[in-house]
C-alpha cells in the first residue's frame, strides 16, 4: 500500500486569511511600488471616466450648438487622455509584474529552504512529483493571480467607481436605477469564486498525483519495459488524464457561466435605461449629449464589471494555490538544533549508541535497546539479515532521524546538543543507493568540498579506482554524467561516490554496502584504497558480503532490531549462532536467502 503524503501543518485558511497573510508577509514590504502602481491605476481609471464625460460636450456643444472652439479642444483632450491612460496602464503593468515576480521568487526560496532542510521522514512521505508540482504549477497560478487577477480587480474596481461617478454627475436618477444589477452581480461573482476555489484545490491535488506518477514511471522505465508493463502504465496514465480533463472541464464550465449571467443582468439594465433615458430625452428633460455620456459611461463600466467576475475566479485559483504553497512554507522540521547548541568538539571520533530505541513513526520498533561502540580509529561492522536495523543505525549517527529513547554520542557529546552542520561535517557517507547529480564528473566528486583542487580531485579518483574510466569518458572529468549518473555503470557510479567520500576526508566514515556494485577486480582496488582511508579514522561498515569485513575490529550482529552477538570474525564464526550460519553459507557459496531471520520477516530499514 502506498504511503500517504504527510498532512500539512497549516490548517485550512479562508480567502480573507490568505489575503491578509500575503499582505502581512510579502506585499507590505513593497509599499513604494504598490503606491506607485495604485497611482497609475487611479490615473488610468480617471482617464477612462474622462473619455465618457467628454461625450456630452462633444455632442451638445460641438455638434448641436456648433461651438467652433470645441473643434480644437475636444480632439486635443481626447489625445491627451489616451496618452495618460496608456502610460498609466503601462507603468502599472510593469510595477505589478515586477512586484509579483519578486514575491514569487521569495516564496520559492522559502519553499526550497524548507524542503532542503526538511527531515528525511517528511521527504519520504511526500512524493517528489507532488513537491515539484507545488514549486512549478502552484507557484505559476499564484504569480498569475498576483500580477493579473489581484491587480486587475483593483484596476477594474477603480475604473467602475470612476465611471459610476460620471453617471451620477450626469443623471443621478438613472444612476440609481442601474444599481439593481450590482447586488445580483456580486452574488454571482461570489458564488462562482467559491466553486472555482474548490475545483482548483481538487485540480492541484490531482496534478500533484499526475506529476508523481510521471516522475516515478519515467525513472523506472527500464523496469516497466523489462516486465512488459507498458499497457498497464498507459492505462493508469489514461485514468489520471481523464480525471484532469474532467476537473479542467468543470473549471471551464464555471468560468463560462459568469458571462451569460452577467450579460443577462446587463441587458436588462441597458434596456431599462434606454427606455427611461429615451423618454426623458424626447421630452427635453435631458440633453442628447448628457444621455449619450451617461450611456457611454454605463457601457464602459459594464466591461470592467464583467472582467471582475473572471478575475475573481482567477484570484480564487491563486488563493487555493497559495494555501498549498504555504503548507510547505510553514513546515517546521522535527529535527532541529537546540537554542544553545554548540559545534561538535571533535577530538578522536568516538561514536557510541547507548540504550537506543527507535521506530519510523509507527508501532513497529526498528531498534530496541541497542548499545554499540565504535572506538576511535577502529573498524566496526554491522551484519545481519535484511530488515534487522543496520541501516537505521547509520541514519541515526548523522542525525537524519532522532532516537526515541537513549542517545547517540560522538566523543561523549550527545549529538542532539550540537549543531547539525558540525555533526555532518565530521561524517563521510557512502551508501548502496548511489546518488550522482546531472553535472560533470568533477562537480560530483567535489560535492561537499567545492574548494578542492584539481590534484586533490584526481588523487581521490585514483584512490577509488575511478581515474582510469573517467579519462576514457568523452570529456574526461568534464563529462556530464546525466540524471543519477545514467551514462555510467553501477560500479562506476559507486566508485565516484567512494571518491567523493575520500575527498571529504571526514574523521568518521559510514559505509553502507560501499562495494556492493563492484566487480571483483575493482572491489579489490577499492578495498585497498578504503583500508588506506580508514587508517586512523572511525569506520562503521554495513556489509552483507562477510568477506569484506573479516578484518573488522568489532562485529555487531543484528536480528529483529536487537544486537544478538558481538565479537571478532574468528570468535563469532566459532560461536555456532546466527553469524556462524551466515558465514558458513556465504563461504560455502550457498544462497543467503536460505537463512531465516527470525519468526517474522521484517521490512527493510
Amino acid at each position: 500500500m502506498t504511503e500517504q503524503p504527510e498532512k500539512p501543518q497549516t490548517p485550512e485558511q479562508s480567502p480573507w486569511q490568505l489575503v491578509k497573510r500575503l499582505w502581512r508577509d510579502y506585499l507590505r514590504h513593497h509599499l513604494g511600488k504598490i503606491g506607485a502602481a495604485t497611482l497609475c491605476m487611479i490615473l488610468a481609471a480617471a482617464a477612462t471616466a474622462a473619455q465618457a464625460w467628454l461625450v456630452q460636450p462633444a455632442l451638445d456643444e460641438l455638434l448641436v450648438e456648433g461651438n467652433e472652439k470645441m473643434l480644437w479642444i475636444l480632439p486635443a483632450a481626447f489625445v491627451g487622455i489616451v496618452l495618460i491612460k496608456g502610460l498609466a496602464t503601462y507603468g502599472q503593468t510593469l510595477l505589478m509584474q515586477g512586484l509579483a515576480l519578486e514575491i514569487i521568487r521569495r516564496i520559492q526560496n522559502q519553499m526550497f529552504d524548507r524542503v532542503i532542510g526538511a527531515d528525511l521522514a517528511y521527504i519520504d512521505k511526500n512524493p517528489t512529483g507532488t513537491l515539484i508540482s507545488r514549486f512549478i504549477s502552484d507557484v505559476f497560478v499564484m504569480r498569475e493571480a498576483l500580477s493579473n487577477s489581484f491587480t486587475g480587480i483593483i484596476r477594474d474596481v477603480l475604473t467602475t467607481v470612476a465611471l459610476i461617478g460620471v453617471m451620477f454627475y450626469t443623471n443621478w436618477r438613472m444612476s440609481l436605477a442601474t444599481f439593481i444589477v450590482f447586488p445580483a452581480a456580486a452574488i454571482v461573482v461570489t458564488q462562482l469564486g467559491r466553486r472555482m476555489r474548490r475545483i482548483v484545490r481538487a485540480t492541484q491535488e490531482e496534478y500533484g498525483q499526475l506529476t508523481s506518477f510521471l516522475d516515478g514511471t519515467l525513472k523506472g522505465i527500464r523496469q516497466v519495459k523489462a516486465y512488459g508493463m507498458e499497457r498497464h502504465e498507459t492505462a493508469r496514465a489514461e485514468g489520471l488524464f481523464q480525471s484532469m480533463k474532467a476537473l479542467y472541464f468543470k473549471a471551464a464550465k464555471t468560468r463560462a457561466r459568469a458571462v451569460p449571467m452577467l450579460e443577462a443582468l446587463g441587458g436588462l439594465v441597458f434596456a431599462a435605461i434606454l427606455a427611461y433615458g429615451g423618454y426623458q430625452a424626447t421630452r427635453g428633460q435631458i440633453t442628447v449629449g448628457a444621455f449619450m455620456a451617461f450611456f457611454a459611461a454605463m457601457l464602459m463600466a459594464y466591461q470592467p464589471m464583467r472582467r471582475i467576475a473572471n478575475l475573481n475566479i482567477g484570484l480564487q485559483q491563486g488563493l487555493a494555490a497559495a494555501e498549498r504553497v504555504f503548507h510547505i512554507v510553514d513546515y517546521r522540521r522535527a529535527i532541529s538544533e537546540m537554542p544553545d547548541a554548540e559545534p561538535l568538539a571533535l577530538t578522536a571520533g568516538h561514536v557510541r549508541l547507548e540504550g537506543v530505541d527507535f521506530s519510523y513513526g509507527d508501532d513497529i520498533p526498528t531498534l530496541t535497546d541497542v548499545t554499540l561502540e565504535a572506538p576511535p580509529g577502529k573498524m566496526v561492522a554491522l551484519v545481519g539479515p535484511s530488515g534487522a536495523g543496520k541501516s537505521t543505525v547509520l541514519n541515526l549517527i548523522p542525525r537524519f532521524y532522532d532516537v526515541d529513547k537513549g542517545a547517540v554520542t560522538i566523543d561523549g557529546q550527545d549529538i542532539r546538543a550540537t549543531t547539525l552542520d558540525s555533526v555532518r561535517a565530521a561524517i563521510g557517507l557512502v551508501s548502496q543507493d548511489t546518488m550522482l547529480f546531472d553535472d560533470t564528473v568533477r562537480t560530483n566528486l567535489a560535492y561537499g568540498r567545492p574548494d578542492a583542487t584539481e590534484d586533490e580531485i584526481v588523487a581521490a579518483a585514483k584512490a577509488a579506482a575511478a581515474d582510469g574510466f573517467i579519462r576514457q569518458l568523452p570529456k574526461g572529468y568534464d563529462t556530464v554524467v546525466g540524471e543519477r549518473g545514467v551514462i555510467l555503470s553501477g560500479g562506476q557510479r559507486q566508485r565516484l561516490s567512494i571518491a567523493r567520500a575520500m575527498l571529504k576526508n571526514a574523521p568518521i566514515l559510514l559505509l553502507d554496502e560501499a562495494t556492493s556494485a563492484l566487480d571483483t577486480e575493482s572491489e579489490r582496488k577499492v578495498q585497498t584504497a578504503l583500508k588506506r582511508l580508514m587508517k586512523g579514522r572511525t569506520t562503521i561498515v554495513i556489509a552483507h558480503r562477510l568477506s569484506t569485513i573479516v578484518d573488522a575490529d568489532v562485529i555487531y550482529v543484528f536480528d529483529q532490531g536487537r544486537i544478538v552477538e558481538v565479537g571478532s570474525h574468528e570468535v563469532l564464526s566459532a560461536g555456532g549462532a546466527l553469524y556462524a550460519r551466515l558465514s558458513q553459507m556465504q563461504f560455502n557459496d550457498e544462497s543467503p536467502e536460505k537463512i531465516v531471520a527470525g519468526p517474522a520477516e521484517q521490512p527493510e530499514c
